[in-house]
């Protein structure tokens, strides 16, 4: 499916769509995310990766309208979350490569994407009260992924990026990392070397304390930016 067009020089199409569903939830059965395999093996797949169930509504919303195969990789604790449905629930599109700012900030760009952007949110309110302003960025989609650049924008602005999601160390973040920095031109604008920070290198371990330890937490990003914050400015934090 992901190479028909490849393969018939663009005579054969086939739309279709996959819905399943990963992310953050506990237990070794029913954890991890293996983005960096699916990215790579699925070329010629549209690969979103939703925060929240309305945002998911707004992919399919595309990919009913498109010729190239599809996959929604839902939020599993997304399902727990209450939403305001839009009163455009079955009309409003998501555009494919197109990222979303959540937060504009002027200290340091944090890049991510579904379950792992409320743990950002949550260590961004403590970052707040320490001084630092961060500037939040959902890239919905993997593949493809910002082909209007905006994430090099925030980058020229803040010049510190940091990428962030649960997959293995090398999956994701290794992914995303690449596109901006060599893709993009965004070792120009550094000033401090650029981080990721992913999921432990092993099956997560069982229960809630197994989740937290396995996966990237709120105390893990708080920490990871004010390393990155003190290293370019010691003197000022």
């Amino acid at each position: 499916m992901a190479s028909l067009q490849y393969r018939t020089r663009g005579t054969q199409f086939c739309p279709i769509i996959v819905r399943t569903r990963g992310h953050r939830l506990e237990g070794i059965w029913h954890s991890g995310s293996p983005m960096g395999m699916i990215i790579n093996s699925l070329r010629g797949f549209y690969v979103c990766v939703p925060r929240n169930m309305v945002q998911a509504a707004g992919m399919y919303n595309t990919l009913l309208r498109a010729h190239e195969p599809g996959i929604v990789i839902e939020s599993l604790n997304g399902y727990r979350l209450k939403e305001r449905m839009p009163e455009n629930i079955g009309e409003f599109t998501v555009p494919m490569g197109q990222v979303e700012v959540l937060q504009e900030g002027t200290d340091i760009t944090i890049v991510s994407y579904g379950s792992t952007l409320r743990i950002i949110e949550e260590a961004m309110q403590t970052l707040s009260g320490l001084g630092v302003s961060c500037e939040l960025i959902d890239v919905q989609t993997l593949l493809p992924f910002d082909t209007s650049h905006s994430i090099l924008e925030s980058l020229k602005k803040t010049n510190r990026i940091l990428f962030v999601d649960e997959d293995v160390p090398g999956g994701g973040t290794a992914y995303m990392f690449q596109q901006v920095m060599e893709q993009q031109g965004g070792y120009r604008w550094l000033d401090v070397a650029p981080r990721t920070l992913a999921a432990q290198a092993h099956r997560p371990a069982y229960g809630s304390d197994g989740d937290y330890f396995s996966k990237p937490n709120v105390e893990d990003v708080v920490k990871v930016v004010m390393e990155m914050i003190r290293s370019s400015e010691p003197a000022t934090i």
